[in-house]
């Protein structure tokens, strides 16, 4: 099942996208999927980001070849930031490049979406809290990351959380899927989520111990080599077959 968000008449729906229509919900799916009696064509429909994050935990480092396209040591531990909710943006959307960088990168990502709140969780059962999966671009001012050699500023600028096109419910296992993402049709990061180093179940547990995940928040996975820069112009193009394409253009800020 594929969860949406839209505006209408202007204000935001949750919805379920049912071939080629969204069946508008009462409320958001982690309170039912109570029907509210309309829909809209999924065309014609602007979608905005399926999350209603009170945060958005990203990981870094999570696949080995990127921390080795990084020059990093692989970490003991999930590594983990923070984005701020303000950083994001709904599919079809622009990144902003803001004037205080010079080299901004794009990350494809698989990301997810909690439907329950959770405390503790142990790894057998983490995955039972998931609403559903999306694609992410944790989109990064590198040149900032590396001089200040902290994440906050680096990847929290407004525009830099691209996330969509929708929640897909139906993942029987999140170690199995294919990431691919192109730059104006052209293949800069090909990855399996199989190479994580710490998988989903591992770090929704190690959060959760951290902090309490709670309905609508928002946790992306680290990405895959093959990360690159991004320039005016530029369009984005983030597929997981079993999900779909994020797509986001890039302009100057």
């Amino acid at each position: 099942m594929k969860l949406a968000r839209v505006m209408v008449a202007g204000k935001p729906h949750w919805g379920v996208v049912e071939g080629p229509l969204v069946r508008l919900l009462a409320a958001p799916p982690w309170e039912g999927l109570t029907p509210v009696g309309g829909s809209i064509p999924l065309a014609e429909a602007e979608l905005l980001p399926p999350a209603e994050p009170s945060k958005i935990v990203c990981v870094g480092l999570n696949y080995k070849a990127h921390a080795q396209e990084m020059g990093k040591e692989l970490p003991a531990e999930p590594l983990l930031f923070l984005k701020s909710p303000q950083a994001l943006l709904p599919p079809g959307g622009t990144v902003l490049l803001p004037p205080d960088s010079q080299q901004v990168e794009h990350e494809g990502e698989l990301a997810l979406v909690i439907g329950k709140k959770a405390k503790n969780l142990k790894p057998e059962e983490a995955l039972q809290v998931v609403l559903g999966y999306t694609c992410l671009d944790d989109v990064t001012a590198r040149d900032i990351q590396r001089r200040e050699k902290v994440y906050a500023r680096a990847k929290g600028y407004d525009t830099f959380c691209p996330v969509g096109p929708w929640l897909e419910t139906q993942i029987p296992d999140p170690q199995s899927l294919t990431l691919t993402l192109t730059v104006n049709g052209q293949l800069r990061q090909r990855g399996t989520t199989a190479d994580m180093i710490f998988p989903v179940a591992t770090l929704l547990a190690f959060i959760s111990r951290i902090m309490t995940l709670l309905p609508g928040d928002l946790v992306s996975t680290g990405t895959p080599p093959g990360v690159g820069p991004l320039n005016e112009g530029d369009v984005v193009e983030l597929t997981i077959p079993e999900i779909g394409t994020l797509r986001h253009q890039v302009a100057r800020g």
